[in-house]
């Protein structure tokens, strides 16, 4: 029998692990309306990485949800989407940064934000800041005005402990932050859970 273990990421901080082939990620919002970035690698080429606009493309519709896959730049499935208790998450925004809370919220000390959180997790396996690309943001919740193409952040629809869960379609490097921006969350800034179970 496996054994799975729930890990904590604590408010506007990141993690960095491995999945291998089949094992299952699953994503986990304790406390409610909290959003996680997602990025992922190739474990034996860092080259490949998640790419939201041949996920997107391949899927032919902006919202992923359960049986969607998420593709890298090569175009081969890196994970795929086998449950979802939400149905909204976003993958059009990058990351938010020093720059982010600096240009949109007017910061003079910013916080580094998931970018920052995300540098900082993805060192280790030799990934620098200018190779994360945007993020599958678990749980974000992002309007486009059909009339006049604004972007809106919403607060998320993820109510306290529901998930999503991914399976591992290569081995894989994954960073995953709890979010810092408080467009994001609703400004309530919350943990993110997780869990891996062997495929």
């Amino acid at each position: 029998m496996t054994d799975t273990i729930t890990e904590r990421i604590p408010p506007r901080s990141g993690t960095a692990f491995t999945l291998k082939h089949g094992d299952l990620l699953t994503v986990i919002d304790p406390e409610g309306r909290q959003v996680s970035d997602l990025v992922a690698y190739s474990a034996h080429d860092t080259e490949e990485h998640i790419s939201s606009g041949r996920s997107l493309d391949y899927a032919a519709r902006m919202l992923l949800t359960t049986d969607d896959i998420l593709y890298s730049n090569r175009s081969r499935p890196m994970l795929t989407i086998i449950a979802d208790e939400v149905g909204r998450h976003d993958f059009t925004l990058t990351p938010c940064s020093k720059d982010t809370f600096r240009i949109i919220y007017g910061d003079e000390e910013p916080h580094r934000g998931c970018q920052g959180n995300l540098e900082e997790a993805l060192a280790p396996y030799g990934i620098s800041g200018d190779r994360i690309p945007i993020a599958f943001n678990v749980f974000m919740h992002v309007a486009v005005d059909p009339g006049t193409s604004a972007i809106k952040v919403l607060p998320p629809l993820s109510k306290a402990g529901q998930q999503i869960v991914f399976r591992a379609e290569m081995d894989l490097i994954i960073g995953m932050t709890a979010c810092s921006a408080g467009e994001s969350n609703n400004f309530s800034y919350k943990p993110i859970d997780f869990q891996v179970t062997a495929g």
